[in-house]
């Protein structure tokens, strides 16, 4: 196949993905408003073990069955590429099913470890319903996704590109008409309008089954003739070399693809007891948790959603030069990884923390920022965006050189870290003690993921250490000409004038301080060492202002 098409194609599959992860941020605006805090609490409720269990349900082996079908595509040998489709297919089905027996069955058991025995806002029973409504995706999206490796593997890009696209448009459609019928039309309750939303995510797999069926009927009979005109011997390997190679992916790409819904999972079984202990009104520790795992969490993705994209599109060309033993092109490959993250969520990050109230309020109104202070966690928990960033590319850079394994040690060294660390810090700092136990541990899994890199490859470390500098340096000018900017703007609009202020006042001082920082690393180099042949619109632009 052309170079060009293999391009083509996986940068349609980059944009699907970024505009699927880009709908999965906005479509909380309205959510939010429709059913506050509370709602967003019993939402991630739900949605976190969810998580955890449809990764683990499919293990990896769609990546398997995607790099399998390539190979022996690769070799002519068509038959064995669809067997490898057939027995991907039947342990999705299985474990699919599994996960759906586990989570409807315990839904109970899940919901009373997560309100803990405290029934203010809304009781167990409305957690078991969700949970059980959010299940019933388990049963298709496993096997969805299988159908969506077999096609990458045969460099078709555009079949899991639109799936992905319609599935997240047809499951949000869903949610917010569905939450705003059973409120404002049937006048349900929030927990029946919050499983209505749940339950979306089975109707969105539906809808993506829908597209990937018109694709495979459309491609089956080119696959028959394929087979058909086949000229060499199909592999003689038995359905068990077959599952056992695919199962050989499972483990380091399921736990480090769930770190971050790991230490959500940590917070729901925590922080509700934590916080009601210290005598926080029940209602109101519902309310924060669903402010920090779910609302906050949806901005402090946004810079990240970019960032590691265009970070670890550096990792396959890095596997191959390690591979090669080219020692010179892999440390310009994981240096570049790295400056790129630093490069563009270290100052989001800390923008967002300024403008935490502005930026809150901006998305989902004043309600949660002056009466339960919202804005002030997102001033702590902002940061954290850049700890995910790192520990998702070093794990990545480990995986390029082989050492995937080491990741499912340091993420399990974090985990300890906020299971021991997570209630006492929310004894002695409230709310934000979450926020410092998730900083803790995904700080120091991905400190132990840097010492492992720069142990295995003796990495050096001096270019990484004086662009960090610098980046430093900039984004603490750029926080200057934000502030200022923000008292300037102070004189005529404040976020508690409601969103269209704090909007403004978010766009504003985003224009004002991000230009000074492009400007600043565009005219010390920076810009250009780090981003590389990214940047050549804006040497078109800086040389037509001079001309």
């Amino acid at each position: 196949m052309a170079l060009s098409t293999i391009i083509r194609g996986t940068l349609l599959l980059t944009a699907a993905s970024f505009l699927s992860k880009f709908l999965g941020i906005i479509y909380v605006i309205p959510f939010n408003a429709l059913v506050g805090a509370s709602g967003g609490a019993l939402f991630s409720y739900a949605y976190v073990p969810y998580n955890i269990l449809i990764s683990i349900s499919t293990i990896g082996i769609p990546l398997g069955v995607s790099k399998f079908v390539s190979k022996y595509n690769g070799l002519g040998d068509y038959r064995t590429s669809q067997r490898v489709l057939h027995k991907g297919m039947s342990i999705m089905v299985v474990t699919g099913a599994v996960a759906f027996l586990v989570m409807y069955f315990g839904a109970d058991l899940i919901a009373q470890w997560s309100v803990g025995g405290n029934e203010e806002g809304f009781s167990s029973e409305a957690v078991a319903y969700v949970i059980r409504l959010v299940s019933f995706a388990n049963l298709i999206i496993p096997a969805m996704s299988i159908v969506r490796g077999f096609f990458q593997g045969n460099q078709s890009m555009g079949p899991t590109a639109v799936s992905q696209v319609v599935e997240q448009v047809v499951r949000i459609v869903f949610l917010l008409l569905a939450v705003y019928l059973a409120i404002n039309v049937f006048h349900q309750n929030t927990a029946v309008a919050v499983g209505y939303a749940t339950f979306a995510a089975f109707i969105g797999a539906l809808a993506s089954c829908v597209v990937l069926y018109v694709y495979w009927r459309a491609r089956k009979p080119h696959l028959k003739l394929r087979m058909k005109q086949q000229k060499v011997q199909p592999a003689q390997i038995t359905d068990k070399t077959i599952i056992k190679e695919l199962l050989s992916y499972a483990g380091p790409f399921v736990v480090t693809g769930i770190a971050t819904t790991l230490y959500q999972f940590i917070d729901q079984f925590t922080m509700v007891r934590a916080l009601t202990a210290i005598g926080q009104d029940g209602k109101v520790a519902k309310a924060l948790y669903g402010i920090i795992n779910l609302y906050g969490h949806k901005i402090i993705t946004i810079p990240m959603t970019l960032s590691i994209g265009l970070s670890l599109a550096a990792v396959p060309a890095l596997t191959r030069a390690f591979f090669s033993n080219d020692r010179k092109l892999y440390l310009k490959q994981i240096n570049q990884s790295l400056q790129i993250v630093l490069f563009l969520i270290f100052p989001a990050s800390v923008g967002i923390a300024l403008l935490g109230n502005e930026a809150y309020t901006a998305f989902y109104g004043t309600s949660d920022v002056l009466n339960l202070g919202a804005g002030k966690l997102m001033m702590w928990y902002a940061p954290v965006a850049l700890l995910f960033a790192l520990f998702t590319t070093t794990s990545s850079i480990l995986q390029g050189i082989n050492e995937q394994r080491f990741s499912v040690i340091s993420l399990t060294a974090g985990l300890l870290v906020k299971i021991f660390f997570n209630i006492p810090l929310m004894h002695a700092f409230g709310a934000k003690g979450a926020i410092f136990g998730t900083a803790l541990a995904v700080g120091i899994a991905t400190v132990l993921n840097y010492i492992k890199m720069k142990h295995a490859l003796k990495f050096p470390a001096q270019q990484l250490r004086k662009r960090a500098m610098l980046i430093l340096i900039f984004t603490a000018i750029m926080s200057v000409v934000v502030l200022i900017v923000k008292f300037l703007l102070g004189f005529a609009l404040t976020y508690e004038d409601g969103r269209i202020a704090s909007a403004v006042m978010v766009i504003v001082c985003a224009i004002a301080g991000g230009s000074v920082y492009m400007i600043l690393a565009y005219k010390s180099t920076l810009l250009e060492r780090v981003l590389g042949n990214r940047i050549g619109f804006l040497d078109r632009l800086m040389k037509r202002k001079k001309d």
